[in-house]
């Protein structure tokens, strides 16, 4: 949504195709989205599809691609990159760029095929949000380097958050430490890594605050190992919150537990709310956090590494502050959503010029 939104209005028309919006059964927050969109003065295209067996509800994109002579088609993760590769040329379109956000494809021959086979010879440009996601597809899918580019994904600055709101609301003393964690609740985030790495913590944080903000399949399992760890004083699963910013204030450590990664947004969140990272080594996490300079980087699946990068972080809060402040200077010059907007915007011109469309 941000890309189509912020392309200069000078150069592209911008059409957002959402494969599975139906306009007259969407729910609230789906027509909200769309309805931005249209207000940015960007067109909407809802086709309504409901499994990935749907093919014929692809025919209006088809045809809207060869009446209006579209000529990008940017398409982001992988069914929606196969499709592109597909029918982009069936469109006529003269670039397709495909969007992998999260390589995730070990033990899967046919994903990793399709994406060599069809998604990288389809396509003009295949982009990766990581250099690890990069390496991946080179090595392990063996698609041609030169095929595979690196544009790292960008936010917008988090806005200024009300901290003490959130410390009143949760009985939270103003100096009591508190770690943050906002997450889908799924297995990929290995949360109850975390959880566990909290208890280990409390002999010494007796007071220790750990907020994991966030819905999602693993909610029930993750409430029950906080209660069979006796965790519950410190452990709170906020489920979904509209307040993150005052969440992100709130806190003196932001955490990230995954099994792996693209490029976490939530990461560049809590690196622009000036937070300290205690993050896994995973992804492209490596991208955004210098392990010792703007947080501290462990191994996935190490409670208690995890346990001890945090201890570290909540022992020293000067050090800790000076790590969150250097992240938020990092952030905001080299992974804005401007940036990554006109790295995308030059793509298409630079592809289009050797088409001979420019």
């Amino acid at each position: 949504m941000e890309i189509s939104k912020r392309l200069d209005a000078s150069r592209f028309e911008a059409i957002h195709c959402a494969s599975r919006y139906d306009p007259e059964h969407a729910g609230p927050a789906t027509r909200s989205a769309a309805a931005e969109l249209e207000e940015a003065g960007v067109r909407v295209l809802g086709l309504g599809r409901t499994s990935a067996r749907s093919v014929a509800e692809w025919r209006p994109l088809v045809s809207l691609l060869r009446r209006e002579g579209v000529e990008v088609l940017h398409a982001h993760k992988f069914g929606s990159n196969v499709w592109a590769a597909l029918l982009g040329r069936l469109g006529g379109v003269p670039a397709i760029l495909a969007h992998e956000h999260t390589w995730s494809f070990e033990g899967q021959p046919l994903r990793r095929f399709l994406d060599r086979e069809l998604i990288a010879r389809g396509t003009d440009a295949f982009i990766a949000v990581s250099t690890d996601d990069r390496r991946k597809m080179i090595e392990i899918e063996r698609i041609k380097p030169e095929d595979v580019t690196f544009v790292p994904n960008g936010i917008d600055p988090v806005p200024e958050g009300d901290g003490a709101r959130v410390r009143a609301e949760l009985g939270i003393a103003p100096e009591a430490p508190v770690v943050v964690a906002v997450a889908v609740l799924r297995e990929q985030k290995a949360l109850d890594v975390l959880i566990r790495a909290a208890a280990g913590l409390l002999a010494g944080h007796p007071d220790l605050r750990v907020l994991i903000a966030g819905s999602g399949p693993e909610e029930e399992r993750l409430r029950a190992l906080v209660g069979a760890l006796g965790a519950e004083r410190a452990v709170t699963l906020l489920g979904i919150r509209s307040d993150v910013p005052d969440l992100l204030a709130a806190a003196d450590v932001a955490a990230l537990s995954s099994d792996y990664e693209g490029s976490p947004l939530a990461v560049m969140e809590y690196m622009d709310a000036a937070l300290p990272v205690v993050a896994t080594r995973v992804g492209g996490v490596p991208d955004l956090i210098e392990d010792g300079v703007n947080g501290l980087l462990v191994e996935p699946q190490d409670p208690a590494g995890l346990q001890a990068a945090l201890g570290r972080l909540l022992g020293d809060r000067e050090a800790a502050a000076e790590m969150g402040r250097r992240g938020r200077e990092r952030r905001r010059s080299e992974f804005t959503i401007d940036n990554t907007v006109r790295t995308l915007e030059r793509m298409y011109e630079d592809i289009l010029a050797r088409a001979g469309r420019l």
